[in-house]
């Protein structure tokens, strides 16, 4: 195992494993209870045989709704487990958030360790300590802060996505360059999905920049305060597309950039709309969607970066550099109303 031991503070460990059978290392076994989803059961029986504690979770945003809350809290009681155990979270971002969300509610708090097995979540939903669950159509609206006591990475399970999924990964990647990292952003213009599929090297270089990236802003506004809301780029109207139209997150997180790129050329005086929309198009991603604009704002103004009337808002000055703004709710609606 290599081990880069997080960035200070809270930051947990990320370790780089070489063989699936390097999870059985991460713990006392007795005291370990997996939690992974019914596709990752099938495709790796081999690990599900290696942890006989575990559950099995829908790999569907249903699994997410807070009305499963006491069904999930049985099984880890079913299970014996108590607060010397640990929990450990082999999935994509639904299983790392829901993962996240029982160790830091059950018995008051637990240990517990994630290892990504999507694009998504080894880039964006296993990073930076936010727990969740989903309330109706709210995305991640019932949550908490805490982080895993280690991250760990085994590439080869990227082997068994679908394009769609690298594409979903995708869409935090850019995201991440559009408000942090132009170099990156002009790195994947030369670049494409098929380079990155057929490089290892290639894609797990790329999966340790935009860890760090989301690290170090982490790192400088645990309880998004300030710095970390530049991780929403995109995700305010994303959330309200998301459930409504069970969309898959880094697509509907793709259509909300082309929207807030719209927003900033108004704003900001934003000239570079052409290039992210380019991008998006160029790593399989959706950039429009006939939607109901008056059912998706009902949701959105509900959003958790709403401050009474107004909405904090991320965006762009120029590619790489990002600016936070408190929009009145007024104003929102009429830009949504006009995307």
């Amino acid at each position: 195992m290599d081990r880069d031991r997080g960035h200070g503070g809270d930051i947990p460990p990320m370790i780089w494993i070489k063989e699936k059978d390097d999870l059985l290392r991460l713990g006392d076994p007795s005291q370990l209870r997996l939690i992974t989803d019914e596709h990752l059961a099938a495709l790796y029986p081999s690990i599900l045989a290696s942890f006989p504690a575990h559950i099995v979770i829908e790999p569907k945003e249903e699994s997410k709704q807070v009305q499963h809350l006491g069904k999930w809290l049985d099984a880890l009681l079913e299970l014996e487990t108590d607060r010397q155990s640990l929990l450990l979270g082999l999935g994509g971002g639904l299983t790392t958030d829901l993962t996240g969300f029982l160790a830091s509610v059950y018995m008051r708090g637990l240990d517990f360790g994630l290892v990504p097995t999507s694009l998504l979540a080894m880039v964006d939903a296993a990073l930076g300590g936010k727990t969740a669950m989903n309330h109706r159509l709210q995305k991640n609206f019932i949550g908490t802060i805490r982080h895993p006591k280690f991250i760990v990475f085994y590439l080869p399970f990227l082997d068994t996505l679908p394009c769609r999924e690298w594409a979903n990964g995708f869409a935090e990647i850019i995201k991440h360059a559009c408000i942090r990292d132009a170099v990156m952003f002009h790195e994947l213009e030369e670049r494409s999905l098929r380079h990155y599929r057929r490089r290892q090297t290639a894609i797990c270089e790329l999966v340790q920049r935009n860890a760090l990236i989301k690290a170090k802003i982490v790192q400088q506004d645990e309880f998004e305060k300030n710095e970390r809301r530049l991780l929403n780029f995109g995700h305010t109207l994303a959330h309200a597309l998301e459930n409504q139209y069970e969309m898959m997150h880094g697509h509907a997180v793709s259509i909300g950039m082309h929207c807030a790129c719209h927003i900033s050329e108004q704003l900001t005086g934003f000239k570079q709309t052409d290039r992210v929309v380019k991008l998006l198009e160029k790593y399989g991603l959706p950039t429009y969607l006939e939607f109901d604009r008056k059912k998706a704002f009902g949701i959105l103004k509900m959003d958790k970066k709403r401050e009474r009337k107004d909405m904090n808002y991320v965006l762009l000055d120029k590619i790489g550099r990002a600016r936070i703004q408190s929009l009145p709710l007024v104003t929102l609606e009429k830009f949504i109303s006009n995307f």
